[in-house]
């Protein structure tokens, strides 16, 4: 990358960021990073305005950065800004799996998985080199297996859905089948709501609304419930859901670790499957259910064959450049 541009200091630790500014040479630009640090190559990409800060480190077992460095590039103020920070690692050895995802929120916490990360993660290994129709993904909430399709698009093979309550894990008195938790009614922040909790290898607390501007307090309920540690031990995403016609759905996303968010593709799935349990909308054919966030459209489908759930929207690359990590002097 040729470059050298603005510099953006953190305290008690610097971390800066730089852009590409032809007028700059790139031995300039070199000189000037190791002046001022270690640096690190990063590539921005976005899901549906779910933005991410992908590292790689294809040639490591664990992240390159810490979680608390993680927290300071996210920071739209000061650093490059993003929703979490996503590291391609190699696959453990003597596993079945071409790489490993690890991924930091901007809080600095670790979430077992992310759907529109996987597939910004996958749109990065091939803009790498890595060109495949496929790649099998060791996450910590198991394998996940994108797709690259013709269209420039991205299904991802999200796997099946976890109903069992316990294991979401939600305190919630369990109310339907497969010991599940399905419009149970739960009072948090003053209000009672009425909640169905699936896991899609991280926790969802799914919520219908007749009207998802008038019926909720979005900035204080969200993270009112998302922290509800009592119904919910692990915290939770927390979806507000509006039916639109039987195979379309609208919500606003509250993430666990990451607050409002433009797109969730975990969630995206959880609010589906409790849609279609709760009789709010049928299961939909191949086409899928359409699902609008603040950021755009997702299209979910849940196999009743091998009851896996199928998520395909797009990956975008925004910029790439190099953050610098300095000590404070």
């Amino acid at each position: 990358m040729r470059a050298a541009a603005a510099f953006l200091s953190f305290l008690p630790t610097a971390l800066s960021f730089a852009t590409t500014k032809p007028s700059v040479s790139y031995r300039a630009s070199s000189t000037l990073m190791a002046k001022l640090g270690d640096s690190i190559d990063f590539a921005k990409y976005e899901g549906l305005g779910n933005d991410f800060i992908l590292i790689d480190d294809r040639d490591k077992s664990d992240p390159s950065l810490t979680p608390e460095q993680s927290e300071r590039l996210c920071n739209r103020n000061f650093g490059i800004g993003g929703d979490g920070v996503i590291f391609a690692l190699k696959a453990p050895e003597g596993e079945d799996y071409d790489f490993t995802m690890r991924i930091y929120n901007s809080d600095g916490s670790e979430p077992e998985m992310c759907g529109n990360g996987i597939r910004c993660f996958a749109q990065f290994l091939k803009d790498l080199g890595e060109d495949s129709e496929s790649y099998r993904i060791k996450t910590l909430a198991g394998p996940i297996i994108p797709v690259m399709n013709a269209d420039g698009t991205i299904t991802v093979d999200m796997g099946e859905p976890i109903l069992d309550g316990p294991t979401v894990p939600t305190t919630l008195a369990p109310n339907s089948e497969h010991n599940s938790v399905l419009e149970q009614t739960h009072t948090c922040n003053g209000k009672e709501w009425k909640i169905s909790a699936v896991s899609m290898g991280n926790p969802h607390a799914i919520i219908f609304v007749d009207d998802l501007e008038t019926d909720i307090d979005f900035s204080i309920d969200g993270p009112a419930l998302e922290s509800d540690t009592g119904a919910f031990p692990a915290k939770t995403n927390v979806e507000f859901v509006q039916v639109m016609d039987p195979t379309h759905l609208k919500m606003k996303v509250w993430e666990r670790g990451a607050g409002p968010t433009l797109a969730c593709g975990t969630g995206t799935c959880a609010l589906v499957v409790a849609a279609i349990r709760a009789g709010k909308i049928p299961r939909a054919g191949k086409e899928g259910v359409r699902v609008t966030l603040p950021g755009g459209d997702l299209f979910i489908e849940w196999r009743e064959e091998n009851n896996k759930i199928y998520m395909s929207g797009p990956a975008t690359l925004s910029f790439k450049g190099q953050a610098i990590l300095k000590d404070r002097p």
